[in-house]
């Protein structure tokens, strides 16, 4: 896969107020982030709520969203697990659907040694079709991916970059060593992204495009036309936005947000469930200040 230069948005799952799965307003959603300059779609990452939604939602909402996006825009679809063997059965599925790349978070609870950590995305990257985006989301998964095992899988011909969301930046610049035509970064932190871009990433899998698309686009877009102000300058614009993005565990405050805006993507799953009256309070306010409420 070529890299995707840009913003890729960590799509929520809309819901019905049943709890089910709203496959007509996931449609909406695809259609006006294509609409909206945004540069590439992830679903059934951590933002997507993939953890409470069983083994047959996630396929209907990766089959979805494969057919209706109709290779206007790349699609990513999240398939990681703790358990090898469940990660290669849904990464050669959703490769065998038409996915044009598969996030895969570190194994999570497990805390696997390097080894075993190489070995499992190894073996996912050696029997899918799909090429690998590896995730590294310590403060999610409880373990991290090392800089050892990322320079070891950076070799992998079929595993094409990583989503670094450590919160580190200095980790962050010393992965950034193995980024080449055949191996790509991401920033997985929205108040990252030009300090990311700097380092040579191309782009943002983004919690705040679900909010504001063409601007998060555009901070990336500006960096590699060369307008590094502007692309400062939009990074910094919205930062308090971002902030009240995750003044709760993702992603309970971006669905409030969408929600205020008018959007109607429904509510969680628990142990998810709707947000604290005062932060809220907060995120109304803050939206209200960028101009976004309805």
């Amino acid at each position: 896969m070529n890299p995707i230069k840009g913003s890729i948005v960590a799509l929520v799952t809309p819901f019905h107020e049943d709890g089910s799965v709203n496959f007509e307003k996931l449609k909406e959603l695809l259609d006006w982030h294509i609409a909206h300059g945004t540069d590439g779609i992830l679903v059934l990452g951590t933002t997507g709520e993939s953890s409470t939604m069983s083994h047959e939602e996630d396929d209907a909402v990766a089959r979805l969203t494969i057919e209706h996006v109709a290779h206007r825009l790349p699609v990513i679809v999240g398939a990681g697990s703790n358990c090898t063997q469940t990660a290669i059965e849904k990464g050669v599925r959703y490769a065998e659907m038409g996915a044009d790349a598969l996030l895969m978070i570190a194994p999570y609870y497990n805390k696997a040694n390097e080894r075993g950590m190489i070995e499992h995305f190894r073996q996912v990257a050696d029997v899918t079709s799909c090429p690998i985006v590896l995730y590294n989301v310590p403060g999610r998964t409880g373990c991290g991916i090392s800089e050892h095992v990322v320079e070891q899988l950076s070799h992998h011909p079929n595993i094409c970059g990583i989503k670094e969301a450590s919160g580190s930046i200095s980790f962050a610049a010393r992965i950034a060593r193995y980024v080449n035509e055949d191996f790509a970064m991401y920033s997985g932190n929205d108040d990252m992204i030009t300090s990311m871009l700097s380092l040579g990433a191309s782009g943002v899998i983004s919690v705040l495009a679900n909010v504001v698309p063409k601007e998060t686009h555009d901070i990336v877009a500006a960096w590699h036309n060369g307008d590094v102000v502007t692309s400062r300058e939009g990074q910094l614009k919205y930062l308090d936005l971002i902030e009240a993005l995750f003044c709760e565990v993702n992603p309970i405050p971006v669905k409030a947000a969408m929600n205020l805006m008018g959007m109607g993507v429904g509510g969680y799953r628990y142990p998810l469930c709707e947000m604290m009256p005062n932060s809220h309070a907060h995120l109304k306010e803050v939206m209200e200040k960028y101009g976004l409420c309805k």
